[in-house]
């Protein structure tokens, strides 16, 4: 009997060791610092931004557009560079990894705050690792984040570490991406685009106006009605007169004053007028070839997906 109690002491004592051991090899790992940070980090590489914005001390306050799963940028190759406690009892947990295949560095500050089931340590941020891009944007209101369209220039909330790339994509409009690379938890980085006219609205405004100014030269008469071209001649005109576009006003679309607002200004072509004209004085007949420089301008706006050029619609 007493061999048996002895043995089961034995088994009993080798199953609490490792028990143990076993906590302690988990603390040292998962419920780590450094195992807390992992944890956010892995939500942030699987972009699962709820799983993420679940972690203790993930704060949110602000505007969350972009703290979703599809604004979330690559995040690979995590591998841990220090885990140090300091003085005051947080730690200081360092990862490298790789956002859109550059590689970036993060620092980390984590606190001890409590134990789950009296055994595992828990953890929590001392300081969000949210952060906040703000954007501007010229000639436009709307934007994109990461593919995530939004309509309002502004401070939006962003995960980090992350790569946010800032554009403007639509029908007419376009903008030169602006990568945002949030690198330290907390900071406020400025991200600005300019929007300009693509080559679907140049060629479409060119269209337009190839096309107005066409039906201008159709009209047979000296002064062609609600066009930039004419010509006044005093003596009878002998026939009806021929207009042609010798050469097109070459369509440039600059920023209105106003948000929304595009314009084509002095924009110069050469139009070709052939007439017989009657001498009123002798009665000889002329046939004139005249070359007749013009002017366009235009002020562009839009209607929904349409362009109203000067009240003419495309």
């Amino acid at each position: 009997m007493r061999r048996s109690a002895i043995s089961w002491l034995v088994v009993f004592a080798i199953l609490i060791g490792g028990f143990v051991a076993s906590i302690a090899a988990l603390n040292a790992d998962l419920y780590s610092a450094h195992g807390f940070v992992r944890t956010y980090l892995d939500a942030l590489a699987r972009k699962d931004s709820a799983a993420a914005l679940a972690i203790d001390g993930v704060a949110v306050e602000g505007t969350d557009d972009l703290l979703t799963d599809d604004s979330l940028s690559d995040l690979t190759a995590l591998t841990l560079v220090r885990d140090t406690q300091n003085a005051d009892g947080t730690h200081t947990v360092v990862y490298d990894y790789a956002i859109g295949g550059e590689a970036g560095r993060s620092e980390f500050h984590v606190q001890h705050s409590g134990s789950r089931f009296g055994v595992f340590n828990d953890w929590s941020f001392v300081a969000s690792p949210i952060s906040t891009i703000a954007v501007s944007v010229a000639n436009d209101n709307r934007f994109d984040v990461n593919g995530t369209e939004l309509d309002e220039a502004g401070a939006y909330l962003v995960f980090t570490p992350g790569l946010y790339v800032v554009g403007h994509t639509s029908t007419f409009l376009e903008a030169e991406p602006a990568p945002v690379p949030m690198i330290e938890p907390g900071t406020i980085v400025d991200a600005a685009i300019t929007v300009q006219a693509n080559d679907a609205f140049i060629s479409t405004v060119q269209d337009e106006v190839d096309g107005y100014l066409q039906d201008c030269a159709a009209q047979k008469v000296l002064q062609p009605t609600g066009c930039p071209f004419g010509r006044p001649i005093t003596n009878q005109v002998d026939g009806e007169p021929i207009w042609s576009i010798t050469t097109y006003p070459l369509i440039e679309i600059e920023p209105g004053d106003e948000t929304g607002e595009w314009r084509v200004n002095d924009a110069i072509g050469t139009a070709n007028l052939d007439v017989a004209v009657r001498s009123l004085f002798d009665g000889t007949v002329e046939q004139r070839n005249d070359a007749v420089p013009f002017e366009v301008s235009y002020r562009i706006t839009f209607d929904g997906n349409k362009l109203v050029i000067d009240g003419v619609s495309s």
